[in-house]
């Protein structure tokens, strides 16, 4: 399990992109799962979203979700070197 952990639900409109192949080649300390369910009804269906250590991030497109998990992934790993 990396340090920082991408969730995405298998319904969720972010199954059209590579998310896992993308983020696991640009961050080796990044685990992408795919889950069946991650309890946000309706929000998969909607728009493209996932959970970056359990802090939801959207994105009007799947590309522009892709974006902000890397920001989001930034921050996480900023906050975790700063600790150590």
């Amino acid at each position: 399990m990396g340090i920082v952990v991408v969730e995405i639900c298998d319904g969720n409109l972010m199954t059209e992109v590579d998310l896992e192949g993308i983020i696991e080649s640009e961050y080796p300390d990044v685990a992408v799962l795919e889950n069946s369910c991650l309890n946000n009804c309706g929000m998969c269906a909607m728009r493209p979203f996932a959970l970056v250590n359990n802090r939801r991030i959207f994105g009007k497109t799947p590309e522009q979700c892709v974006d902000k998990i890397r920001k989001a992934i930034d921050e996480e790993l900023a906050a975790f070197n700063e600790e150590f």
